[in-house]
């Protein structure tokens, strides 16, 4: 194994195998902690690729947020496209956690053949995943119920790809 590399929000895109960890990202104005850590600890722990592994971030390096709004949807719309698995993880909390943006995200993407869709039903809000599931099942997006499963998921999308996506 060849190791791990976080790439965050703005940074360059490398070459190499990319999985993009989407879903909805904590807000200062209601501070709660991010799955993405998990997350990235379950895909350190579980890439047995033979080259490195990618892991594209949305959030911000140090809470450095971008200058401008437009800068942000561009390096996330280019990461999406770049990577070879593209994670969402939705804990719907509709509170703290609303994923308005993960929705749109997930509709430009389902389709690509590169999705996975990660909605735990022990969420706060899950009746409010009930269509994201039902458009991944007509697109034949894998759905799992848990961050490692998803995770697993998607490192087997990775795995499968003979090339890396090259955007």
């Amino acid at each position: 194994m060849n190791g791990v590399r976080l790439v965050m929000a703005r940074e360059p895109l490398p070459a190499g195998r990319k999985v993009f960890l989407a879903g909805p990202t904590p807000d200062a104005s209601a501070p709660v902690p991010s799955w993405r850590p998990e997350a990235l600890a379950l895909i350190t722990a579980q890439w047995t690729g033979p080259e490195p592994l990618t892991v594209l971030s949305p959030e911000s390096r140090d809470g450095i947020r971008a200058d401008r709004y437009e800068h942000q949807v561009d390096w996330e719309t280019d990461a999406r496209a770049a990577a070879d698995a593209i994670l969402f993880w939705i804990p719907r909390d509709m509170k703290r956690l609303p994923g308005m943006t993960t929705n749109v995200e997930f509709g430009l993407d389902a389709s690509s053949g590169r999705a996975v869709l990660g909605c735990p039903p022990d969420c706060p809000n899950p009746e409010r995943n009930r269509y994201l599931i039902y458009v991944a099942h007509r697109h034949g997006v894998p759905v799992r119920e848990t961050l490692t499963g998803a995770v697993a998921e998607s490192l087997a999308l990775v795995a499968a790809t003979d090339s890396p996506v090259v955007r």
